[in-house]
């Protein structure tokens, strides 16, 4: 059969292929973080940590050992403890420090990166959701997501934690909006100057003996299961030795000892530790433990000391109140005489640039 099929007007001709049209739609931002109660009161408590306990990345057990845990000791317990707490660390006005200086942080990258983005933040468990940020972000009609949480390293309970959340949010969506999502950034030097810049200031304040750096611990086990050798943390000996290695990299411990190097040898401290804090129960953590550690340093007979949480971006229950109100009367019963708290990067400027210049080096232009 001869001629031209119907269904193809040009055959035969010459067409002139154009450019793809410039999308010309935002990009969206998301910052992700842990989370914190509505209230400091024992209902709202109980809901967020029934919320936080019940995610199977944080109490790693079997669904219903996990359930008779928090029905039956976790939640009559530590609700109403967890709430006084709170209560110790939340301003009138302001409410959870962290919940304010997400939304601080929030408006002033979004003011820096101008009208071609949309920035939105979320909590893991609590509010703002992830549910309903990326619900905003949908509306506004962006093109790309960048995804930022907001942890400078990284393990399964929080960063896995937050992109599985995120991955359940999209499969409601009928048509996929692209992500790309910004690693952990232990070694950024962005996060690192804000880091030493915060540190440099306390210092300059206070005429301590010794720094130190304090990250939240988690157990043992969670970094052994993320072990693919299954013969290196916690099984060679000085697993963390070489903190450039290939499974250090991917090891939360490491992570945090890198950090406190990094800002170690950019201030010159003469004296400095790491330690590791928030352990619950009986089970191994990561070690040193924070309260033994504070201990010892008094004991050694250091008087002056400053205490850094470089795990945590904003200031929350685990710096405000077991660091500032709890350590510090630790380390005074202990016959220190001074401990001082450096501040989170919470919102200062040094910090906003950090999470500018990360969401930039993520944007791929239309």
């Amino acid at each position: 059969m001869g001629g031209e099929p119907p269904f193809s007007p040009t055959h035969g001709k010459r067409t002139k292929v154009s450019a793809s049209p410039k999308d010309d739609r935002p990009v969206g931002v998301l910052l992700l973080n842990l989370g914190s109660p509505d209230a400091p009161t024992s209902a709202a408590v109980r809901r967020y940590l029934r919320q936080f306990l019940s995610d199977p990345r944080v109490l790693d057990f079997p669904a219903a050992i996990r359930r008779v845990l928090l029905e039956t000791i976790i939640l009559p317990i530590r609700s109403s403890k967890s709430a006084k707490l709170y209560q110790n660390i939340w301003d009138p006005t302001t409410g959870s420090p962290l919940l304010h200086f997400s939304a601080e942080l929030r408006h002033k990258v979004a003011g820096e990166l101008g009208e071609n983005f949309v920035v939105r933040h979320a909590m893991r468990y609590g509010s703002p959701s992830i549910a309903q940020a990326w619900s905003e972000l949908r509306a506004a009609g962006v093109r790309h997501v960048i995804v930022m949480p907001l942890y400078p390293q990284e393990t399964s309970s929080t960063i896995g934690s937050a992109l599985d959340e995120l991955r359940k949010v999209q499969a409601n969506d009928w048509v996929p909006t692209p992500v790309s999502v910004i690693p952990a950034f232990y070694t950024d030097e962005g996060f690192l100057a804000s880091l030493t810049e915060v540190t440099a200031e306390t210092l300059a304040a206070h005429e301590v003996e010794h720094v130190l750096f304090s990250f939240h611990s988690i157990p043992q086990r969670h970094i052994t299961k993320g072990d693919a050798t299954g013969t290196h943390c916690f099984v060679a000996d000085q697993c963390c030795s070489d903190l450039t290695s290939n499974v250090a990299a991917g090891c939360y411990r490491a992570q945090c000892l890198r950090t406190a190097q990094a800002v170690a040898q950019r201030l010159e401290l003469p004296s400095w530790s790491v330690s590791f804090q928030s352990r619950l129960g009986r089970i191994p953590w990561v070690e040193p433990y924070t309260d033994l550690e504070l201990a010892r340093l008094a004991q050694s007979g250091i008087r002056r000391i400053a205490v850094t949480c470089p795990a945590f971006v904003a200031d929350n229950l685990e710096t405000v109140e077991e660091i500032d109100i709890r350590g510090r009367a630790q380390w005074a019963a202990a016959g220190g005489e001074e401990l001082v708290l450096v501040p989170g990067l919470n919102d200062r400027p040094s910090w906003v640039q950090a999470v500018v210049a990360l969401v930039r080096s993520h944007h791929v232009p239309a």
